[in-house]
């Protein structure tokens, strides 16, 4: 079962005097890009949410947010009444603005609101935690849903592929055949007389040289692997990119070989199909 690394997970609670909301989104990246933003109070207690999320999510650009609200009447701000009064006195030097005016205006300064330390206990920090685990479910199972979707999608184009190949194998002796009257029109055009016993060696070295045999038999197991892996219980987006990869030459060899036209096409619709599953690997964890 693959797991994709798009997703969003969020848990929220109400406390006596706060509500408290933790959300957690997270996109496509090479590795673990953890990005938190939380109040200030929170920050001594930071290195242990970021354990916990990179434990359970693994890879991805994930965003995490803790938000805090204060629903009671206790708050940690207050007015810094010395300070707005000095505003007001200076702006009144300066402006002929009322009281009112001036109040308005000395507000929006700087540090006109003073802040005292919350210190976070731990009967808080169990609870935060505890969110955070909601959280955390909340988003593996987006993932595991946006997985499925992406694993039925590769399953459709992995036999898609296997089908083109089918095609290929059958039309192969026909192209063998064909690079044969080629290979006789051409000789015969010359109007020369030539040994038939070294042409026909000249022509099974020819032919041996655009043999895709090698070919046909690793494409059908590289994509066998690369069906098998979809089934691991482990989702594993870079073991299954080098197997697209191994899928990749094989294909290409099979066109740089094919020199017939038709089987050309069929080449340029697995490279198609091929295409479109690598861009969906970028987002498979």
């Amino acid at each position: 079962m693959i797991h994709s690394m798009t997703g969003f997970g969020k848990a929220v609670i109400q406390l006596e005097n706060k509500k408290i909301s933790i959300e957690l989104k997270s996109l496509n990246s090479k590795n673990l890009d953890l990005n938190a933003r939380m109040p200030n109070q929170y920050r001594e207690k930071e290195l242990i949410l970021r354990n916990t999320i990179a434990k359970a999510l693994t890879r991805g650009k994930i965003d995490f947010s803790l938000f805090t609200e204060v629903t009671g009447e206790n708050s940690s701000s207050s007015i810094n009444a010395p300070v707005v009064k000095k505003y007001i006195q200076e702006l009144a030097e300066i402006s002929n603005a009322s009281e009112s005016q001036l109040l308005e205006m000395a507000i929006r300064l700087p540090d006109t609101l003073k802040t005292e330390r919350e210190e976070i206990d731990e009967a808080e920090f169990k609870i935060i935690e505890n969110l955070l685990a909601e959280a955390i479910k909340e988003i593996l199972n987006y993932r595991k849903t946006e997985g499925e979707v992406l694993e039925n999608d590769f399953k459709l184009r992995i036999k898609s592929i296997r089908s083109l190949l089918e095609k290929v194998i059958t039309i192969d002796p026909e192209r063998i055949e064909n690079v044969k009257i080629r290979l006789q029109k051409g000789v015969v055009e010359l109007k020369e007389k030539y040994d038939e016993n070294r042409f026909e060696q000249e022509l099974v070295y020819y032919i041996e040289k655009f043999d895709i045999t090698e070919e046909k038999v690793r494409l059908a197991n590289h994509l066998d692997y690369f069906t098998e892996n979809l089934a691991s219980e482990e989702s594993n987006g870079k073991k299954l990119g080098f197997i697209s990869q191994e899928i990749g030459r094989e294909i290409n060899t099979i066109g740089s070989k094919s020199n017939y036209a038709p089987m050309q096409q069929l080449v340029v619709q697995m490279k198609d199909e091929l295409e479109k599953i690598k861009e969906q690997l970028l987002n498979v964890l």
